[in-house]
């Protein structure tokens, strides 16, 4: 039993306290080195690629793609060849671990879970029996698109064997996945483009349209979201057409199915002479299931909502002096390209620095409160799935340039999947800025545990008045939230009279 090793569920970061299996990148029986790919993760802030803790040999998976599981948990087995199925069975029965299926478990006909096949080490299969829906020469690839990749490429691992085996650069391929990643139909969109010719996937077995399938659809491969879907819409994945990857039924042909099946005539009303009575339809709607992301902004910013007092204070500042210097710098630093934003984080690191009793977390075990000496900027940037924040930490002692290329290279990193746990977990303060989409002022949700965060708006013309005239100055609209358990009204107050000292004389940020 000695030579039997587990492979577990990593905790990447404090929050972190579960994991889904998006996809397995290596088969049972693959032997693999400490370093290389094994799965791949989805967490309620990121997707990592697990690597590989120490040398081995894929003998069981434990946790099927789909399965979401606390961490530490099992995910496989590696083991030596000399060690028997047996022998691997009687060790996970032995620490409790028995295998973890998909979200969606597959039950037969009556309804009973389908009876798991007895397991064999398997060998790693020939290139031909890897990619049976790919028949050899079938496929031709142009000369436009033939090369090898070079450079940090998004793509799925099934996409990269693909692009290797057929000799394409995907550097020329575009994608359309989440956050631009290519995939397998993205490759094969891009040799059609290109005037080439993709071989024909199989068709799955599926009863047809008009009519409905009833046979038992477990059997379908399918993905977990498309069978969750397929499930709550009452489609049978039989009746959809396989257009994902790997020839697996994905979301988009559940859907497409429900609107197929919502155009047809009610056989019911048909076969009883009813075409003449009015035919009364619900509104259409899509249902969108959440993600692990959504799940976790909801609960935090429900929990922040719930237990911390918010209260609000509003002021406008003027940035016309702030426009100019940026102006200026710009203009004569070719390698610097400074943003409003980029203004507005040092200067809330600098106003922490002046009132570091904002510059606080609190603690709601413990009932008190946790105070900073480096202000940790957190700045909220939108994905398609959600919302992240990464930090900009020790803000108050880094440049405007500075923090512009932090800032920059965090929010890239973020819209690629690629922050790690350390660069979005933690910080003192939160900048929320909708200003680049007009808007003028709102008010944000405390990020749970800091105690304020910033709510900036779009800088715009308005009338002032000054030495008794009215003037045209750009003035931004800022809105603090703060947590009244740790920052009374009279502190904030402070705080953003220090803002708006630094804001609208800007000179003292560069000293």
């Amino acid at each position: 039993m000695s030579d039997i090793k587990l492979i577990e569920v990593p905790k990447w970061g404090l929050s972190m306290d579960e994991g889904t299996v998006t996809e397995w990148l290596i088969d049972e029986g693959t032997p693999f080195s400490k370093g290389d790919l094994i799965c791949e993760i989805e967490t309620s802030k990121i997707t990592n690629e697990l690597e590989a803790p120490f040398d081995g040999a894929l003998r069981r998976i434990v946790a099927e793609r789909g399965a979401t599981l606390p961490v530490g948990a099992v995910l496989a087995v590696s083991a030596d060849a000399a060690v028997s199925d047996a022998e691997i069975e009687e060790f996970l029965t032995g620490i409790g671990a028995d295998s973890v299926p998909a979200s969606e478990p597959e039950r037969s006909p009556g309804g009973q879970p389908t009876p798991a096949e007895p397991r064999v080490t398997p060998t790693p299969p020939a290139p031909a029996a890897q990619e049976p829906a790919r028949t050899p020469g079938a496929t031709t690839v142009p000369d436009s698109l033939r090369g090898q990749t070079k450079g940090d490429v998004f793509a799925t691992p099934h996409s990269r064997r693909l692009a290797a085996e057929l000799s394409i650069d995907l550097g020329r391929v575009t994608g359309t996945g989440r956050d631009g990643r290519i995939s397998v139909a993205d490759v094969h969109d891009a040799i059609r483009s290109a005037g080439g010719t993709v071989a024909e996937a199989p068709s799955p077995t599926r009863s047809g349209v008009p009519g409905r399938s009833s046979d038992d659809d477990s059997g379908v491969d399918a993905t977990p979201v498309a069978r969750r879907l397929a499930k709550s819409l009452g489609i049978n994945l039989h009746d959809c057409r396989a257009t994902g990857s790997r020839g697996r039924v994905c979301e988009a042909d559940v859907r497409e199915a429900e609107r197929t099946f919502r155009l047809l005539p009610d056989p019911v009303a048909a076969s009883t002479g009813g075409a003449d009575t009015p035919q009364h339809t619900s509104p259409e709607f899509e249902t969108i299931p959440f993600n692990s992301m959504r799940k976790a902004i909801g609960q935090r910013l429900q929990e922040s909502k719930r237990n911390a007092p918010h209260f609000r204070l509003t002021v406008d500042l003027e940035i016309d002096n702030l426009l100019a210097l940026r102006e200026e710098i710009n203009a004569t630093v070719p390698s610097v390209k400074l943003s409003v934003n980029d203004f507005v984080v040092k200067a809330c690191a600098a106003a922490l620095r002046r009132v570091p009793d904002v510059n606080v977390q609190f603690d709601e075990a413990a009932q008190s409160v946790l105070r900073f000496s480096a202000a940790d900027i957190s700045v909220a940037v939108a994905l398609p799935s959600g919302l992240i924040t990464p930090i900009v930490r020790g803000a108050e002692s880094k440049s405007l340039a500075e923090i512009s290329s932090e800032v920059h290279a965090l929010v890239t990193k973020a819209k690629t999947g690629k922050l790690t746990p350390e660069e979005f977990q933690g910080g003192t303060f939160t900048i929320s800025n909708l200003g680049m989409f007009g808007v003028r002022e709102f008010d944000a949700i405390i990020n749970p545990p800091q105690g304020a965060i910033l709510a900036v708006g779009a800088g715009q013309q308005r009338p002032v008045v000054v030495d008794g005239r009215v003037e045209a100055r750009t003035v931004l609209t800022v809105t603090l939230s703060c947590d009244h358990r740790v920052i009374d009204g009279a502190l904030g107050a402070t705080f953003l009279q220090e803002l708006r000292r630094f804001v609208e004389s800007p000179a003292l940020m560069l000293v």
